[in-house]
């Protein structure tokens, strides 16, 4: 199982936007996991992808006033899951009917659609606005006999919820394979059928058009492989985009738009929001 570096990086003064943007500074490099706090945030990455000199970088280009100090220690693999226990993964209830929890919580409140995380060092519980705002679109959208495409799905947990929605077919496109093996597990702790594949956006190539896309990731991979995503979209289709702040939104509608992917809305929650786009015949 993979060890991974905990790297923790404290913040004087500390705020939530600034958590919210080392978070992102970090993802860029290929941290996957993130635990904010009031005193600044810890970190996660594979360990062997470990690199001081970017962390270095982003303390150092941080572009707001305020005292970065960090620290590292290695995680244990097998050791994940108390950790995030005991500092991270609490329940929480999303939209006033769904309830996102890990096995080992006792007295969940009750909820039209109950969904069981046990993560590992996969991203997405529902915590973080970019997957909780993810989970809101699907919740206000009719998903009933449709298929759906859940592109980085890490945890799996939004392409769960759109299976409970009731779609007919959903697939969850996952590149780390730790995070892939992740998802298979939880799909099968909420006893759904999800095809959980292991790959990159070249991988979208073998599956069906969809009625539904959803991408949590980032900006730059979103516009990088934004063609990937139209080509599988029925017209028609539904798009929902997220992992990026408001002022990034006209760079990924200007990115979605040579594709026929026209914007229709979106969601915002601390500076981050989930973009809907539908895709014209």
């Amino acid at each position: 199982m993979q060890d991974y570096i905990a790297l923790r990086i404290d913040a004087n003064p500390c705020s939530e936007t600034i958590t919210d943007l080392l978070a992102a500074f970090l993802c860029d490099v290929g941290y996957e996991s993130f635990s904010p706090d009031e005193n600044g945030l810890t970190a996660y990455i594979q360990a062997h992808a470990y690199d001081e000199n970017a962390v270095t970088d982003i303390i150092d280009g941080f572009p707001l006033e305020t005292t970065l100090s960090t620290g590292i220690e290695t995680v244990k693999g097998e050791d994940w899951n108390e950790e995030w226990e005991k500092n991270y993964f609490k329940p929480i209830v999303i939209g006033d009917e769904c309830v996102v929890h890990s096995s080992f919580h006792h007295n969940v409140p009750a909820a039209r659609f109950d969904i069981v995380i046990d993560p590992k060092m996969a991203f997405g519980t529902g915590h973080h606005s970019t997957t909780s705002q993810m989970m809101r679109h699907i919740l206000n959208n009719e998903l009933a006999g449709k298929t759906v495409i859940d592109m980085g799905t890490g945890t799996g947990i939004l392409a769960i919820l759109c299976k409970m929605k009731g779609a007919d077919r959903v697939y969850g496109v996952e590149i780390d394979p730790f995070a892939h093996e992740n998802a298979v597990e939880n799909a099968a702790l909420n006893n759904v059928a999800v095809e959980m594949i292991c790959g990159d956006a070249s991988c979208l190539a073998c599956l069906p058009l969809c009625d539904c896309f959803l991408a949590n990731i980032n900006r730059n991979i979103i516009t990088h492989d934004i063609a990937y995503y139209a080509s599988k979209l029925k017209d028609n289709g539904l798009m929902f985009l997220s992992g990026f702040y408001e002022s990034d939104i006209p760079v990924v509608i200007d990115a979605a738009s040579k594709f026929g992917l026209i914007y229709d809305g979106y969601i915002v929650d601390n500076d981050w929001v989930a973009l809907r786009l539908v895709k014209t015949d």
